[in-house]
This record gives C-alpha cells, sequence and structure tokens, in this order.
C-alpha cells in the first residue's frame, strides 16, 4: 500500500482547487448519505491502482448514499430534463492517491434511465447499473427505493427511509470528511484518472434511519456492514460542477 505520498490535502468544507474547464454540470437533490466504518485494509483490494484508502481516526467508510440526479448537462449546454434527471443509488469509498488528492470510489452506482447507464459503462467504464427506482417525500420522511434490473446480480434490492431532522450549523470534522469529496478516483482502461469537481457548502441536516434493507453493499463485493450505521445525514443538494480529467474516463456522481 506504499504509494511514497505527497501529504494528503486538507479536509475542508469548500472546495480544496479551482475547476476552470467544465465538463459536466449537474445537481443532487434530496441526498440521505447512510455511512459505516470499515478497516481500511478490508476495502484496499477494491480500490483502483494508485490509490490507498483514505482513513480517518484509522479508520475507513462504506458509504451508501441515495438522491435524485437533476439535470445533466455537458459542457455548459443546460441539462435535459428527462434523460438527465432520476434517482441514483450509489455504494462508494474513500480514496487518497500520490499527489494527496481526496476523492470517492465508486463499487456501484444504480440508476433508473437505461440510456445514461449504457453510456456510462460502455464509453467511461463506470460500474452503472439499471434499476427500477422510486423516491417518496412525506413531510419530514423521505424513502428511497432500488431493484437492479441490469446487469447483474438481477433483483438486488435497496429500500431506505429516514426522518430528516433539525439543520447542522457546525458539522463535525467526521462529517465533512464524508460528504466534502473534492474528486473521483477510477481507472479507464487499467489508467488512473481523477475527476474533480466544485459545488457549494453542504447544507447538512440530522436525519434518523427508520428502516434500511440493502443487497448492494454485498452485490458490490464489500463485507455486509454490522450494525446500524455510524452517521446519517441529509441534504437539500447542491448544483455541481465537474472539470476535465487529466485522462479520459468517469462519468460523476455524488
Amino acid at each position: 500500500m506504499s504509494l511514497s505520498p505527497a501529504p494528503a490535502e486538507p479536509i475542508t468544507p469548500d472546495p480544496v482547487r479551482e475547476v476552470p474547464d467544465t465538463l459536466l454540470t449537474q445537481s443532487w437533490l434530496d441526498l440521505s448519505f447512510l455511512h459505516w466504518a470499515a478497516d481500511p485494509a478490508d476495502v484496499a483490494p477494491l480500490l483502483p491502482a494508485g490509490t490507498v484508502p483514505d482513513t480517518y481516526d484509522g479508520l475507513t467508510y462504506i458509504g451508501l448514499v441515495a438522491f435524485r440526479m437533476h439535470r445533466v448537462g455537458w459542457f455548459g449546454v443546460p441539462g435535459i430534463p428527462y434523460l438527465g434527471t432520476f434517482p441514483e443509488t450509489n455504494v462508494r469509498l474513500y480514496s487518497v492517491d500520490r499527489h494527496g488528492r481526496r476523492g470517492v470510489v465508486f463499487r456501484s452506482l444504480e440508476a433508473s434511465r437505461l440510456l445514461p447507464v449504457a453510456v456510462a459503462r460502455s464509453a467511461f467504464r463506470m460500474p452503472y447499473m439499471w434499476a427500477k427506482m422510486a423516491i417518496h417525500r412525506d413531510a419530514d420522511t423521505i424513502s428511497y427505493t432500488s431493484s437492479r434490473r441490469w446487469p447483474g446480480p438481477r433483483g438486488a434490492r435497496c429500500r431506505i427511509a429516514v426522518r430528516i431532522g433539525e439543520r447542522i450549523e457546525e458539522p463535525t470534522a467526521l462529517e465533512h470528511f464524508l460528504t466534502a469529496r473534492w474528486g473521483m478516483h477510477n481507472a479507464f482502461f487499467g489508467r488512473p484518472v481523477y475527476l474533480p469537481n466544485i459545488h457549494p457548502r453542504w447544507p447538512l441536516h440530522r436525519a434518523e434511519l427508520l428502516h434500511c434493507e440493502d443487497e448492494l453493499v454485498t452485490a458490490a463485493g464489500l463485507p455486509s456492514p454490522v450494525g446500524p450505521p455510524v452517521s446519517v445525514l441529509y441534504s437539500p443538494g447542491v448544483p455541481v460542477r465537474f472539470g476535465r480529467p487529466a485522462r479520459p474516463g468517469g462519468l460523476p456522481t455524488p
């Protein structure tokens, strides 16, 4: 796992770098973040070459993030209302590369639009999955359902419900670590890729987990989480802009 790395960039709620050229624009709305602590040794083999698990107080984390993708647009062109707007749920890990850049690694990304899934899988080598999905909001309760259609394991399910609590005025350092990630690590034809992003500071809320029935984490090759998540957060969302990667690859998402 030794990379002779540069020091890891700081954990900060605001972007750590400028993104001068825009590759993609989108918004992430109605997000629920569920996180379980994990041993870095358990997830290290699942990360792209050139990265190691990013840790906080010796632990890394497995994230299950459900939300609504809204109006994905390319090169400054306004987002597409139908094809660019859909529910999504991802399983993600936390990574840092030899340049000290912190990011996320997606093990799977469920989405309810087949065309974006097919493009992301074929052109960008992203592990998108086509699923039947829905998001429902009733007062302060929001629920997400997903059942995988293609590829397998067909029928892998996820059902989450949370009750949204008060706004967090001062998120903890761990809450920033889990949510304020300013890039994505991926591999494109065996070569490492880092795709930077910027967005406003997350508006975060406490959230109570009402229900979690999930098969996506284990379907992504990760050990089954033990016990309830150590962190449950909600955000109404942010607009996001992605810059060009040093190498081609990677359709981004939170």
